[in-house]
């Protein structure tokens, strides 16, 4: 604490008190950029763990061929419907636990996080059922040729059915998130993905005593990641060095809080069930172009989403501001902390943009050297990189609203967005003025662009800042 006592306190020190976590710190007061910085830095580390997870896979998969990175990028696309009610979920965990903790009532969130725990169980039984049953299909469904289907159908299963680990590192760490324990969300994201790494190429290749399980390979050392990553979680949930720690006490099923917690993240799921459908549309799209644009795309995505994610740490870090400044009667201090990040990321950003337009094809070639996958990469790392200031500051926006629990508003935004505007003008570019995956690639970053300036322009309405959850 003799840190954050001082009234300009010195970086490496300020960084050091970030990673380590400090459970008594306060968020509601003092310095905003500081109180920022505390969070997000613990924040960012985590979701770069998050966004190394991307691209690992892929990087060891693509020496299977275009065929095994397909398997991916397809069983991906799906996931991204879990992952659309995992974030969903923990939108609202996060706001609730927020509130909470800036209303000081600790043991009303110590009840959430436990219900929180049941809701993810049961969801992750029905994902599970589902993706062992018909694995095959849903590849199909995706538009895998036989190849591919025979090729990644365990994959899929392994994935699917290992929902629960993915669930729970998305809710558990909400929970950490929403009562300002960023450091340790951030160490079981470095635990799982240290493992992944390890496991990836010995699964994948059968290198010394490991079997030579190809790209399912890939599956069973993430799920194996993934899974340690949780123990990890659970052991401090249950133990006593976070904010929020549960025992036999909170361990009873409360369907008034169940439902409270359903209610505010419907429009969180749907939220992100409308912008993870809409990648799926244009995952198909880009499928009736061949396994190589495939492989391009998911490359380049994962690329994307390796700076994105960091940039989603910002934006938790928002979420978790607005809701616990919120709860402390502060709607002022917790608008000005919006601007205030977003100006960080927009800066990350944009800079990041342009190392990825100028080094584009060296980034891609990474990743693979098929000539017609690198083409294909390449336009799609440059078009989405052309809208990146304006994701910097729409991805802030959003999670503003969400960290308030108003996750209506950036429901009815993407709706537009990438319904109204993102798809139809997809298919128009690619298929009517027959641009091909060019035109998919640019109509993202139109629709991406147009999302930021909406969400500005509904954020100073306000209305937000009168929300209750």
């Amino acid at each position: 604490m003799d840190a954050i006592k001082q009234p300009n306190p010195g970086f490496i020190r300020l960084f050091k008190l970030a990673i380590k976590g400090d459970n008594q710190q306060d968020y509601t007061s003092g310095s905003i950029g500081q109180a920022a910085f505390l969070l997000a830095v613990p924040m960012v580390l985590e979701m770069v763990m998050e966004s190394i997870f991307a691209v690992t896979d892929i990087f060891f998969v693509s020496g299977l061929g275009s065929k095994a990175v397909a398997v991916v990028g397809l069983t991906e696309a799906v996931i991204t419907l879990l992952y659309a009610v995992a974030i969903g979920l923990s939108m609202a965990v996060t706001a609730m636990i927020a509130r909470r903790v800036g209303e000081k009532d600790i043991e009303s969130a110590k009840l959430v996080a436990m219900q929180t725990l049941y809701v993810g169980m049961a969801v992750a039984l029905l994902v599970a059922c589902i993706g062992i049953a018909f694995a095959e299909e849903i590849l199909v469904a995706m538009g895998a040729d036989d190849e591919v289907k025979t090729m990644g159908k365990n994959y899929t299963s392994v994935m699917l059915g290992g929902s629960i680990t993915i669930l729970y590192l998305f809710l558990i760490n909400a929970i950490f998130r929403g009562a300002g324990d960023a450091a340790i969300a951030m160490r079981s994201l470095w635990l799982a993905n240290g493992i992944n790494i390890v496991l990836d190429p010995l699964l994948i290749y059968g290198i010394g005593p490991f079997p030579e399980m190809g790209v399912e390979g890939a599956a069973v050392a993430t799920t194996i990641g993934r899974g340690i990553g949780v123990c990890y979680q659970l052991y401090h949930l249950f133990g006593s060095s976070s904010r929020i720690t549960l025992d036999s006490r909170h361990l009873g099923f409360n369907w008034d809080i169940c439902r409270r917690l359903l209610r505010v993240s419907v429009g969180g799921v749907f939220q992100f069930l409308i912008a993870t459908a809409s990648w799926i549309a244009l995952v198909r799209i880009i499928s009736t172009y061949g396994s190589a644009a495939i492989a391009g795309y998911t490359i380049a995505i994962r690329v994307v989403i390796f700076t994105i994610l960091p940039a989603w740490g910002l934006s938790n870090a928002v979420a978790t501001l607005v809701g616990q400044n919120l709860g402390a009667g502060n709607s002022e201090r917790a608008e000005k902390s919006v601007w205030k990040v977003a100006k960080y990321n927009v800066y990350f950003l944009v800079s990041v943009a342009i190392i990825f337009i100028i080094f584009a094809r060296p980034i891609i070639e990474i990743f693979s050297h098929d000539s017609a996958v690198i083409n294909y990469g390449v336009d799609c790392l440059r078009f989405i990189s052309y809208g990146y200031g304006f994701f910097a500051v729409g991805m802030i926006v959003v999670q503003a609203f969400n960290g308030a629990g108003d996750t209506v508003t950036p429901t009815k935004i993407n709706f537009f967005c990438y319904w109204l505007i993102q798809i139809p003008l997809a298919y128009l570019l690619a298929e009517s003025l027959q641009l091909g995956p060019i035109g998919v690639f640019a109509a993202i970053t139109i629709a991406e662009s147009l999302l930021a300036l909406v969400g500005v322009y509904i954020f100073r309405q306000g209305h937000w800042k009168v929300k209750t959850v």
